[in-house]
């Protein structure tokens, strides 16, 4: 569809959106459910965009769909029955965690996704997402996502209410209790920030230690110790040596259908950048455990330069902590602004040096 035509059509759903939340009718969390086959088994021919050169999935095209998917779910929730269209505008703002059990994802078996939201606030969502893939006639786990979605209005400018949810059991009282607990943590994480707070005494002693640990002793003893003359510990790389960089242009391709750029894209990038810092660092095939706290800050409009950096921020025997950071710069206004920042945890088939920092910073 023509973009442009579209988004002038989205004006006129206005009409159709809540003015209070108590004006939508509450939901169940089976309402949301979803179960979707990715036939990877049964049908060949889309194996190929999930192939990897390790004869694996690549885990950048599960973040695509678990992102599509998240989506999917919101909008099974907040549908209305009488409207042919959504008025909502639904983005993701966050994935809260992606936890893996299985290393290996087969290219040859079938994947089934499902999900639901599992709490909801005024204009937020937060979807749980599995995912599991057919051996031997049974569908076994290989990971569990919880992402954050928010509704906005058909322009996608402002905040949109959306249905509130009813848990019906117990069971359902504990994950809504959960997602409740969620919020609350990263309402608390995001005003704990180095921008905003002095590190505590314990972060000062760890911090001071790696430093003392890196002094030059021979100077030590000859009694010219200065700050800047530092020696890398055994088995170590120095941080700085630990980075990757890539740029992406944000082609028309890559948009989705509010006309900007698919966060899944986003997130796939990121994850590959990553994946490859890792592999740089540990000299092995590294593997995905985790994925923790990606926030979507700003949308990444077509036609922005993608500048992405990817640090390995610490290891610890095969385990390898990557942190990405996304930006994206305008040439007409020249500025830089982050959209988002993304944290990948590996494992590595053997052990890996132990990166150290060389500033304070």
């Amino acid at each position: 569809r023509d973009h442009v035509q579209a988004m002038q059509e989205r004006k006129a759903l206005h009409t159709l959106l809540a003015k209070r939340q108590e004006d939508l009718p509450p939901k169940r969390m089976k309402d949301s459910y979803l179960e979707v086959i990715l036939p990877l088994g049964s049908q060949p021919e889309i194996r190929e965009k999930y192939l990897n050169v390790h004869n694996s999935v690549r885990f950048g095209r599960i973040l695509e769909d678990l992102d599509s998917l998240g989506v999917l779910i919101c909008y099974t929730h907040t549908k209305q029955e009488a409207q042919p269209r959504s008025p909502l505008s639904i983005v993701t703002a966050l994935v809260d965690k992606i936890n893996l059990c299985k290393k290996i994802i087969y290219p040859d078996c079938d994947i089934k996704f499902t999900g639901n939201v599992s709490w909801v606030g005024r204009t937020s969502m937060e979807v749980k997402m599995h995912m599991l893939q057919l051996h031997d006639g049974d569908y076994s786990p290989v990971l569990d996502a919880t992402f954050v979605m928010v509704a906005r209005d058909p322009e996608n400018k402002r905040p949109a209410f959306v249905n509130p949810l009813i848990p019906e059991s117990p069971e359902e009282e504990e994950i809504f209790k959960q997602g409740e607990f969620n919020k609350t943590k990263r309402i608390d994480f995001s005003t704990a920030s180095l921008l905003k707070m002095a590190p505590t005494a314990e972060e000062r002693n760890i911090v001071h230690d790696i430093f003392l640990n890196t002094l030059d002793t021979r100077q030590e003893r000859e009694g010219t110790v200065s700050f800047r003359s530092r020696v890398l510990p055994p088995n170590s790389m120095w941080m700085e040596d630990a980075k990757l960089k890539s740029l992406q242009i944000c082609h028309p391709q890559e948009r989705n259908i509010f006309n900007r750029i698919f966060g899944g894209f986003l997130m796939r990038k990121a994850f590959e950048l990553g994946w490859a810092t890792a592999c740089s660092c540990g000299g092995s095939r590294p593997f995905i455990v985790s994925v923790d706290d990606i926030m979507f800050q700003r949308p990444v409009e077509v036609g922005s330069l993608l500048l992405l950096s990817a640090q390995v921020c610490y290891t610890e025997k095969n385990y390898i902590q990557v942190r990405v950071h996304s930006e994206v710069y305008d040439a007409d206004t020249r500025e830089h602004q982050t959209t988002n920042i993304f944290h990948f945890t590996f494992i590595s088939g053997k052990e890996v040096p132990r990166v150290v920092p060389k500033t304070y910073g």
